[in-house]
């Protein structure tokens, strides 16, 4: 750095480099002349860290939807009347201030009021109105809650009934139950961010069938965080079916419209979740005897039935419905061995008729009667003398068999004759020759 005069500062902001900086000591009033400019303005918050020092009083207001937070001074006249604790809804009218030596950013407020029951009711009313139109709380939107779950997520209070009153009823009605608890604030300003937390931790892990949320009694005020638009909204968008038991039977948080189930109270969460042991033994006596008697009322109509067949005459003497068959069957089968037998007879006369005609015309008939047929060498048969010379070998076939010849001599042939005298009819009717 030059050992000469020292630059001047810059005029502006946007003059400095890094090389021509502006110290602390010139930003930081000229930051806190900025605010100083700022209009004052009404804030609304919870109150946190609520401290008294002399007559001021020290607090946060932490947004209820958000993870953000101012400090605010508030002196405490402005308080006068007002009953201020962590956890209340307060509006102050504040103007912003920056402490240059410190390089804190608060508020300093010189008036503030409690919201009000009735405004209160009044946006809750508004938000309720609102997840309404948005369908978050249509009954046909809401999951069945599983008949056993295996495992049982419970967010309640670190210290509390609650937790109690969920495990016990749910285990004296089925003692194997298992819960995943996780213990978080449930009134105040970490209510909110903690509970949405857990339904988140325990709607990832798969082994979680049911979700309760539990909380005792207490005062409007103290249910209010169950009312939050972030926490509902987180409810609602949940994949596990969710049990809302806040508070008592009279009371309604928004978390109880748009969980699946609502429980009028932590003990009636417990009972809710699981099934009683003891009633499901009984249904299933009931239903075993009831089943017993349906089938020995059908096993007795069933055997009614059978002796009803029994006693019929088509089952107490069924031979009788084969009588009649029986007899038709024995007449078909007479007639029909009557008419093949009949057949049968005319087939063999016709038979015997053909046999003899046949025997009658037959070649070997007429060499019964001692005729004989005379053949040469080659077979043929000898019909005139001039087919042969003498010692010719000749065949001649006789009714008794065949005989070998040889013509020695052949005779002279016959004088022949008219036509009308060729043949001569012989007493027994056979043809002779003339």
């Amino acid at each position: 750095m030059s050992t000469g005069e020292a630059q001047p500062l810059p005029l502006r902001a946007g003059d400095t480099t890094a090389l021509r900086p502006w110290p602390v000591r010139h930003v930081a009033p000229k930051v806190a002349d900025y605010v100083a400019r700022m209009p004052p303005v009404w804030v609304e918050g919870q109150v946190l860290n609520l401290r008294r020092w002399n007559r001021l009083v020290f607090l946060t207001l932490r947004d209820t939807d958000v993870d953000m937070s101012l400090k605010v001074t508030v002196d405490a006249k402005a308080l006068d009347g007002l009953e201020l604790h962590d956890g209340a809804r307060l509006v102050v009218h504040a103007r912003p201030r920056f402490y240059e030596k410190r390089g804190d950013l608060s508020f300093v407020a010189d008036s503030a009021q409690l919201v009000g029951l009735g405004e209160l009711l009044a946006r809750l009313e508004h938000l309720k109105g609102v997840l309404g139109a948005e369908g978050l709380f249509d009954p046909a939107r809401k999951k069945a809650l599983p008949f056993l779950p295996h495992l049982v997520g419970l967010v309640c209070a670190q210290q509390g009934d609650a937790e109690h009153d969920v495990v016990t009823n749910a285990r004296a009605r089925w003692p194997g139950v298992r819960f995943e608890i996780r213990r978080v604030s449930v009134q105040g300003a970490h209510a909110v961010p903690e509970v949405t937390a857990a339904l988140a931790e325990l709607d990832a892990d798969p082994r979680v069938d049911v979700i309760v949320v539990a909380r005792g009694g207490g005062s409007f005020e103290d249910l209010l965080p169950f009312s939050n638009e972030t926490l509902v909204r987180a409810a609602a968008a949940c994949r596990t079916p969710v049990v809302s038991a806040i508070g008592h039977e009279q009371d309604t948080p928004l978390l109880d419209l748009v969980a699946d189930v609502r429980a009028s109270t932590p003990t009636d969460a417990g009972k809710r979740v699981v099934p009683d042991v003891t009633e499901e033994r009984a249904r299933l006596v009931q239903a075993r005897t009831r089943t017993r008697a349906a089938l020995r009322l059908r096993l007795d109509r069933e055997h009614q039935q059978l002796d009803l067949l029994r006693d019929r005459p088509v089952l107490a003497r069924p031979l009788t419905l084969l009588t009649v068959p029986q007899q038709q069957l024995i007449a078909h089968h007479e007639r029909l061995t009557r008419a093949v037998s009949g057949r049968l007879d005319a087939a063999r006369a016709d038979l015997s008729r053909l046999v003899t005609a046949l025997h009658a015309l037959s070649p070997a008939a007429t060499l019964d009667r001692g005729y004989a047929v005379v053949r040469l060498a080659d077979g043929t048969v000898l019909r005139t003398p001039d087919q042969v010379r003498d010692g010719d070998p000749l065949t001649i076939r006789v009714a008794g068999g065949s005989l070998a010849a040889q013509v020695s001599r052949r005779a002279q042939p016959a004088e022949k004759k008219p036509a009308t005298k060729r043949t001569t009819s012989s007493r027994d009717g056979k043809n002779r020759p003339g």
